[in-house]
């Protein structure tokens, strides 16, 4: 279990690096507060490319396949036969790493450290990004009905957890990828350890977790190219137009909060 994903996340650091490379050119505003919407707007982070599909596109397949393939299906069994047998205390860390990039990221703002984005349009992204994560999970655990490893409901597939920790990690990538590579994919060690506690947990197969960091990944790709078009809907534009979007969790329950200013 450990090898595939660290070769996951192996592959998926390789074709970040190449893809932070290709774009660092032309990427270099840097977050303050006092930058206006307009750059980051205009910039070439918001331009979604097909580059940009292909590992959440390969991790979302595979998700999908192993629903069905009897090979990965075995592989769902085998692995989770393997977890049971060395299976810790269950613990609950997973409910909480799912956030930590994106905590990190706006910690890491506060302290001095800029980010891409000044607060305000973060937040956009997102808020954006947790929305879009919450609008494909949900349904698709309805629609699918997988019956978890512990047998306690069918709404397995794909991993919520695991969805919302790449997309905070994927998140924490875009805005520092290009003034510290390292420090951008630091979050990704946070979704891997929330993917691999969620079958800790009992609570999801391989390929659960597996499909839930494609739908993250992808989610908050879909946010930095629609940020354009939400920052217009929102007013972006006008100097003393302030809008603020939060996502919260609390009791198990996550939302979007709004608060705008005209």
């Amino acid at each position: 279990m450990k090898s595939l994903f660290a070769g996951l996340f192996l592959s998926l650091i390789i074709f970040q690096n190449a893809a932070a490379q290709d774009s660092l050119a032309v990427n270099t505003i840097k977050d303050t507060t006092a930058i206006p919407s307009k750059l980051t707007v205009d910039d070439a982070s918001h331009q979604f490319t097909y580059k940009k599909l292909i590992i959440p596109a390969a991790l979302i397949s595979y998700g999908v396949a192993s629903l069905s393939i009897k090979g990965l299906k075995q592989l769902n069994s085998s692995t989770q036969y393997e977890i049971s047998e060395h299976q810790p205390d269950k613990i609950k860390l997973d409910n909480y790493a799912q956030f930590a990039p994106a905590v990190l990221v706006y910690g890491l703002n506060a302290a001095g450290v800029q980010g891409k984005h000044n607060f305000r349009d973060r937040s956009i992204i997102y808020g954006t990004s947790m929305l879009i994560t919450s609008a494909i999970t949900v349904p698709l655990k309805h629609i699918v009905k997988e019956e978890r490893p512990d047998e306690s409901n069918k709404l397995s597939f794909p991993s919520g957890h695991t969805a919302i920790a790449f997309a905070s990690a994927q998140f924490m990538f875009r805005e520092y990828k290009d003034t510290n590579f390292l420090l951008g994919i630091s979050g990704y060690s946070f979704a891997v350890f929330t993917g691999i506690y969620r079958m800790l947990n009992n609570k999801h197969w391989f390929g659960d977790v597996v499909g839930g960091a494609g739908f993250g990944i992808l989610s908050t790709e879909l946010a930095y190219w629609l940020y354009p078009k939400i920052n217009t809907l929102l007013g972006g534009k006008k100097d003393k137009s302030q809008t603020m979007v939060m996502p919260f969790y609390q009791q198990g329950n996550m939302g979007i909060g709004l608060v705008k200013n005209f």
